[in-house]
């Protein structure tokens, strides 16, 4: 029974066809997990609300955002702005780096992925005038709103580590899994690296990132990896982390600090990646504290056989130049948008919603989130246009699932405050530890579910 419900999720999981839809749906709803993902209302809420909406993105929240409203409003009146050709699930790039998707598994072309009746330009945006409530596009375009959906993603800054580009990346074993082509690049590197030795070294950054526990992941794999290949010993495995601890969610990192230490992983704090030197095999870091009102900045650097990186993360440059994110606080240094975190409303700019990687809201970047944020902008944005008080509220969820081995995940699911927030049927479970269940979700279900559900504007 096991073996032949796995052979179903994986045919379903590579098929991107309606029939495989429709099939993966009831199965959804076979095993009771539909009703834990809530879409009972998708059908049934509507309103006559007229406007024209501009949504500036085309990744899970933006298409996410244009399907639900497509949905939702009798008359819509929808243009999204997004220069991609290709929609990627990007959660699958942890599992290209392991060896367990094929590459062509985690992409539609974009075409076939924008909702019907949704008018889309392919560019990109240079510039948002939010007093004049105009967008200017790479080509200089300018298109006007009534509403806008801020929705871009966010933008790595590999430039902000010293000798590495997009270019170049993987030359001198430095890697990152958070490129589709530096994943591919990844797996080959990482496979050679568990079957020869040596020393291993994966870092985080200092800046919130898209999917936080990726880092973990991918140096937990690659412990597992040296196993399988009988050739654990001759491996040293070192993790430098920016933050003062391994995770900040309290339920579960207890457990994923036993794994580190189990394994023989050594965990650093505070620690900053500011250079590699490919050619050396060698990384410049700053190991930054507080000392009181000081701050101490202690250079050193270490050498490497393997290193997988995380470079810094920011909203993109023209949120920053348009004004719209956050000028003091946390979410400040990065310009993610400043909008209120249960609304997911501009603060200053009442006809702007805007949710995803780029908003400015203090949880993870993760599409467990956006799909928990796209009914409530969703629900808002049309209170907005109906000249309503919006009155959706969204808490923070947001859910993580961190693979500690090939076969095993800690599902780590929390809201604002950090409190568990475990959904069915993990509720069923102890979630504090790796699960097997949490496995087959991450690997066989929450792929078919971003592209036939979340994307269709159904979960």
């Amino acid at each position: 029974m096991k073996d032949e419900l796995l052979k179903q999720l994986e045919s379903l999981s590579k098929r991107k066809d309606e029939v495989g839809r429709r099939t993966f749906l009831k199965m959804l709803a076979s095993m009771g997990i539909i009703s834990a993902i809530s879409i009972d209302d998708t059908f049934a809420y509507s309103s006559d609300a007229k406007g024209k909406i501009v949504i500036i993105g085309g990744g899970a929240a933006g298409l996410s955002m244009a399907a639900r409203l497509t949905r939702w409003l009798d008359n819509p009146d929808i243009t999204l702005i997004d220069p991609s050709d290709r929609q990627y699930y990007q959660p699958g790039f942890t599992l290209i780096a392991a060896g367990e998707y094929e590459p062509d598994e985690v992409w539609k072309e974009q075409k076939d992925c924008i909702p019907n009746g949704v008018k889309w330009i392919k560019d990109s945006v240079i510039a948002v005038d939010p007093i004049w409530s105009q967008v200017t596009t790479s080509q200089n375009e300018k298109i006007s709103y009534d509403f806008l959906v801020l929705t871009p993603g966010l933008q790595i800054n590999w430039n902000k580590v010293e000798g590495i580009s997009l270019e170049t990346l993987g030359q001198g074993n430095a890697h990152c899994i958070y490129d589709f082509e530096g994943a591919q690049k990844t797996w080959k590197a990482m496979l050679e690296f568990a079957k020869t030795g040596g020393r291993g070294i994966f870092t985080d950054t200092y800046t919130k990132l898209k999917c936080g526990g990726a880092p973990k992941k991918i140096c937990l794999l690659t412990e597992h990896q040296s196993r399988k290949q009988n050739n654990r010993e001759n491996l040293k495995l070192d993790y430098y982390t920016a933050s003062h601890e391994l995770y900040d969610v309290p339920y579960f990192t207890p457990r994923l600090e036993e794994i580190y230490h189990e394994r023989n992983v050594s965990i650093n704090l505070f620690c900053r990646v500011k250079g590699v030197d490919t050619a050396a095999k060698r990384v410049y870091f700053e190991k930054v504290e507080k000392q009181g009102d000081e701050t101490i900045v202690t250079p050193f650097t270490e050498d490497y056989d393997f290193l997988h990186f995380t470079p810094p993360m920011s909203a993109p440059d023209f949120v920053r130049d348009s004004g719209l994110g956050w000028t003091e606080g946390k979410l400040a240094a990065e310009s993610w948008v400043m909008v209120d975190k249960e609304t997911l409303i501009h603060k200053a700019y009442p006809n702007i919603i805007s949710l995803g990687d780029v908003a400015g809201v203090p949880t993870s970047k993760t599409s467990a989130a956006v799909r928990m944020q796209v009914p409530v902008a969703a629900k808002n944005l049309i209170a907005l246009m109906e000249g309503k008080e919006p009155q959706e509220k969204y808490n923070g969820y947001a859910a993580c699932p961190i693979v500690t081995d090939y076969g095993h995940v800690l599902l780590c699911e929390f809201d604002y405050d950090k409190n568990p927030c475990i959904s069915f049927p993990f509720s069923l479970l102890d979630t504090s530890k790796e699960q097997w269940a949490a496995w087959i979700l991450k690997k066989y279900i929450l792929k078919p579910v971003y592209f036939y559900g979340m994307l269709n504007g159904i979960m």
